[in-house]
C-alpha cells in the first residue's frame, strides 16, 4: 500500500465527515434529482466527480500554491465560481420541475439534458478555489515523511473523488426516491426555487468570502 494504514484511515474518516454536510454541488445534486428524477441526476454526480478529480489533481500539481500567493488569479477564478453559481441558481427558478416520465431525452428542455447538468455540476465543482486550496491544506497532514509524496498524493486524489462520488450518488438516490413520493408541480417547483436559491446564496457569499492570510 502506497500509504500509511493509520494515515489513510483518518484520512477516509476525515473526508466522509466533510463530505455529509451539503455544499452548492450537493444542494445541486439533490435539486436536480428533486426535480428531474434519476436518471438525470445522476449526470451531475458524474460531473461533481470530474470536478472533484480536477480540482484536487491540480491542488496537488501545484496549482493550490499558486493561488495561495497570487491574490489576482484567486480573485479572477473565485468571481468567475460565483458568477456561475448565481448562474446556476437562476437557471434552477427559470427550469420547469416537472418532466414527463415518457419524454424522450432530446425533448427535454436544454437545461435539463444530462450533458448541461453534467457540464454545470462539474464547472461548479472545479470553479471553486477555495476547494483547491483546502485540499492543499487537507491533504499534508495525512503524509507520512517516511513514504514517497506522489503515490501517496495520487492515493488521496482517488480516494476522495471516489467517496465524493459515492456521497453524491447517495444524496441523488435519496432525493430521487422522494420524487417518487412528491409528485405535486408545487411541491416540486418550490425545491427547485430553493435550491436556486441556496445557491444563488452561495455564489454571493463566495464572491464576498476573503482568502485567508
Amino acid at each position: 500500500m502506497p500509504v500509511s494504514a493509520d494515515h489513510f484511515a483518518a484520512f477516509v474518516l476525515a473526508s466522509v465527515i466533510l463530505l455529509v454536510i451539503p455544499g452548492p454541488t450537493i444542494i445541486m445534486v439533490i435539486t436536480q434529482a428533486l426535480a428531474h428524477g434519476r436518471k438525470i441526476a445522476l449526470a451531475s454526480v458524474l460531473g461533481v466527480g470530474l470536478g472533484d478529480l480536477m480540482a484536487t489533481s491540480l491542488s496537488i500539481a501545484g496549482a493550490g500554491a499558486l493561488l495561495a500567493t497570487s491574490a489576482t488569479l484567486f480573485q479572477l477564478l473565485k468571481f468567475l465560481g460565483a458568477a456561475y453559481l448565481v448562474y446556476i441558481g437562476y437557471k434552477m427558478w427559470r427550469t420547469p420541475a416537472e418532466v414527463p416520465a415518457m419524454l424522450a431525452t432530446d425533448s427535454l428542455p436544454a437545461a435539463a439534458r444530462p450533458a448541461a447538468i453534467f457540464r454545470d455540476s462539474f464547472l461548479v465543482t472545479a470553479l471553486n478555489p477555495k476547494g483547491i486550496l483546502f485540499f492543499v491544506a487537507f491533504v499534508p497532514q495525512f503524509i507520512d515523511p517516511a513514504l514517497a509524496y506522489a503515490p501517496q498524493a495520487a492515493t488521496y486524489v482517488l480516494t476522495f473523488t471516489a467517496l465524493g462520488i459515492v456521497n453524491a450518488t447517495l444524496f441523488a438516490l435519496a432525493a430521487a426516491g422522494a420524487r417518487q413520493t412528491i409528485r405535486k408541480p408545487r411541491v416540486m417547483q418550490a425545491a427547485m426555487r430553493t435550491g436556486g436559491s441556496l445557491l444563488i446564496m452561495a455564489g454571493l457569499a463566495a464572491a464576498l468570502t476573503r482568502r485567508a492570510a
